[in-house]
């Protein structure tokens, strides 16, 4: 029987990563990500907002990445799988557990501010492109848009 172990997180960032390299080279980013839920409360009529905090963990060029572009209160999209795991507490010797999001997707999201980039434009490059102006007198007009399917038939049998 299959199984399945998948997480999709999209939230701010609580802090700016913390990357380090494992004595084999590897390169590892922890990060720490607020999720927030609102609801109205039955009783009051209140807003109530819940605030979950996640560990993310990014490895290899991931870890490069996320150490180089994610910064605190940015918002990001992660996607992962969980991995618990457990600790003993070094003052109170107490074992208390975790859970960890091993990240194996990451999108920037938001514009670019901050990047240091000449550009706010929300996200990827794209290719640049020369526009020649248009005359004055040409009223402008919108090219239909392609959807790619110009060039199939029209014998579609559903």
């Amino acid at each position: 029987m299959a199984s399945v172990n998948k997480v999709i997180l999209m939230g701010n960032c609580g802090r700016d990563p913390e990357v380090r390299y494992l004595p084999s080279g590897q390169a590892v980013a922890n990060v720490s990500i607020a999720t927030s839920t609102k609801r109205k409360d039955k009783n009051s009529g209140e807003t109530i907002e819940d605030t979950q905090w996640h560990r993310i963990t990014f490895y290899d060029r991931l870890a490069e990445i996320a150490g180089e572009y994610v910064k605190k209160g940015r918002p990001i999209y992660v996607e992962g799988r969980l991995k618990y795991g457990t600790y003993t507490d070094k003052t109170t010797g107490v074992e208390k557990n975790t859970v960890d999001i091993i990240a194996t997707e990451l999108q920037l999201l938001g514009g670019r501010e901050g990047m240091g980039g000449p550009s706010d434009d929300g996200g990827a490059r794209a290719p640049a492109r020369s526009a020649a102006p248009a005359a004055p007198s040409a009223p402008r007009t919108a090219a239909p848009a392609k959807s790619g399917f110009d060039d199939m038939d029209d014998d579609i049998p559903f």
